[in-house]
């Protein structure tokens, strides 16, 4: 039973900088695309970013695009989110998420683990 937990959240000024990390459990992490989500009040899930099983390819929501750099440590079963240049807009709660294939994928219906979710908050 995979379980991800997410951490680095928090308050940021408009222009700054965040990190998330999602910390998986279990052996098979590293044969799992993962992806980011988030959801802010009253909308509905949004994909972010998603990383293949071996890192080599990357997607990015066009409002992250250029900001956002996705990345995965498979030895430590870590998945990464920097943000960069963040603007309040992006505030959310954040999800780290597993996928069903190997393959990134920016469908929702395609990830089947969840984390609890971490809140970044952007002020201006």
């Amino acid at each position: 039973q995979v379980q991800l937990v997410e951490s680095g959240g928090g308050l940021v000024q408009a222009g700054g900088s965040l990190r998330l990390s999602c910390a998986a459990s279990g052996r098979t992490f590293r044969a799992y695309a993962m992806g980011w989500f988030r959801q802010a009040p009253g909308k509905e899930r949004a994909f972010v970013s998603s990383i293949s099983w071996t890192g080599s390819r990357t997607y990015y929501a066009d409002s992250v695009k250029g900001r956002f750099t996705v990345s995965r440590d498979n030895a430590k079963n870590m998945v990464y989110l920097q943000m960069n240049s963040l603007k309040p807009e992006d505030t959310a709660i954040y999800y780290c998420a597993r996928s069903r294939t190997g393959s990134a994928s920016n469908l929702v219906y395609d990830y089947d683990t969840w984390g609890q979710g971490t809140q970044v908050t952007v002020s201006s």
